[in-house]
């Protein structure tokens, strides 16, 4: 029986029933298996970095969101997508071209054309407007276009955590820069006080009072502080340095950074518990999300190849031999009707085609379970260890009241001939270090804080999604 002689159910018949199954291996996590299910935290502020009360942090922020090469990477990657989406909708449209064509030909004289013109060498030509426009009756192109539609809201996404991603990278790193300055801080307050406690460990020795001893002592405390007075500004210079790379600068930027006038205690949201909202307020997973989407609709598009294509196709033109004939009325030619293209053999190749689209939805959901579990687990942690650097700061905060007043009581004792620096030394070694200590867990604590609003999406929210 031939094909043209099917009716249309019989076709769509014949085509269906060569669909192998192929089904997705991997769904996507239900959050209730991951616990999501606490109260959902007050929304965050687009511009949350703010909340630390410091004008350059705001302008560093704005350099680097506008112009990181992260960022210009994720634009062009939505210029592409949205590119292809305009490409897949005008594939739904009416095709129309134009063809001409005029060459010198000797034509047969034993083939359709008798003489005079067969046996002959003449011009023949022709020009001829073509119509072909694919009805799309099995949504084959509409998958298409959705699955390019999703591909452009994931580019999209993509970017909206690429900008969250790079104002945590500047808000982090500047409070190391803060850090840093803190620690040089502690260092210059101590070498001033080491300093004085030399003059006055030298002045005892010329009165006889004090051995060398006890000035290499006071030397070696000195040292100690001005080593950590070195190791914080050259942690200051790295830090400027990876501001002006986030903002796409280079060394005289760093060298315009001033000190940081951050408020490192304050308030950023601190939740108790993973919000049960929190999947909705990642852009990542939003983003993971509308990959699925789009692989589910490329699956669509290779189980919908086994259907029927069926297009309307016209034409109008003229055909000739000769160049003054090809103007005339008689030399028009013009058709129009359907055509159909059912695949029937092929070697496997459509079935292969559905086996990749579908694992490529496996892949996609794979991916989304794992940005999921991530997103929770960072969620968790930062929680965690924002409520455990709390801890370590009251511990550290009575550490070095404890040794600031054994110091204060020490120094009593040595300018009273009680005992000699060479007692103090231990004691002024562990107060350099609890001090130090206690501003690395200040700017740790405020690094976390940070670290859990990046984990809680920052200011995104789902109503914040492209439009479709």
């Amino acid at each position: 029986m031939k094909i043209a002689n099917l009716s249309p159910a019989a076709l769509l018949l014949l085509g269906a029933c060569a669909i192998p199954a192929s089904p997705p291996a991997v769904a996507p996590v239900a959050p209730p298996t991951l616990g999501l299910t606490g109260a959902a935290t007050p929304a965050i502020a687009d511009d949350w970095w703010t909340g630390f009360g410091d004008p350059q942090l705001d302008r560093l922020v704005a350099d680097a969101t506008a112009g990181n090469p992260t960022l210009d990477a994720a634009l062009a990657r939505i210029a592409q997508a949205q590119a292809v989406l305009s490409s897949r909708r005008a594939d739904t449209g009416p095709d129309v071209t134009l063809d001409a064509n005029e060459q010198l030909q000797r034509l047969s004289g034993r083939y359709i054309i008798p003489p005079p013109y067969g046996g002959s060498v003449r011009f023949v030509g022709q020009a001829q407007a073509n119509l072909t426009w694919n009805l799309d009756l099995f949504g084959r192109q509409k998958a298409a276009i959705t699955g390019a539609r999703a591909s452009a809201r994931a580019a999209a996404l993509d970017l909206a955590a690429a900008r969250l991603a790079i104002a945590g990278s500047v808000a982090q790193t500047y409070i190391d820069l803060a850090r840093a300055e803190a620690e040089a801080t502690i260092a210059r307050r101590t070498i001033a006080t080491r300093q004085d406690s030399l003059r006055l460990v030298n002045i005892r020795i010329r009165n006889r009072l004090a051995s060398n001893l006890q000035a290499t002592a006071a030397q070696t405390l000195l040292a100690q502080a001005q080593t950590a007075l070195v190791r914080a500004d050259g942690a200051r210079a790295l830090a400027t340095n990876a501001l002006a790379a986030l903002a796409g600068r280079g060394p005289d930027y760093a060298a315009a950074i001033r000190p940081a006038t951050l408020r490192l205690d304050a308030a950023l949201p601190l939740p108790a518990q993973v919000p049960a909202d929190l999947l909705a307020r990642r852009p990542d997973i939003a983003a993971a999300q509308a990959r699925i989407e789009a692989a589910a609709a490329g699956r669509q598009v290779a189980r919908r190849a086994f259907y029927p294509n069926i297009n309307l196709t016209a034409l109008a033109g003229f055909q000739a031999i000769g160049l003054g004939n090809l103007v005339s009325l008689d030399a028009g030619t013009a058709g129009a009707g359907p055509a159909i293209h059912l695949p029937l053999f092929d070697n496997g190749r459509l079935k292969a085609d559905l086996a990749g689209a579908t694992a490529a939805l496996d892949l996609a959901t794979a991916d989304y379970n794992d940005r999921v579990i991530g997103a929770v687990r960072d969620a968790a942690d930062a929680i965690a260890l924002v409520a455990n650097l709390g801890e370590q700061r009251a511990r550290t905060a009575e550490v070095v009241r404890g040794f600031g007043e054994t110091n204060r009581l020490n120094a009593i004792r040595v300018s009273s001939g009680l005992d000699s620096k060479l007692d103090l030394v231990d004691n002024d070694v562990r107060l350099l270090d609890a001090e130090l200590t206690q501003a690395n867990l200040v700017a740790d604590a405020a690094r976390q804080r940070v670290a859990l609003v990046l984990a809680l999406g920052g200011g995104f929210s789902s109503s914040q999604e492209p439009r479709r």
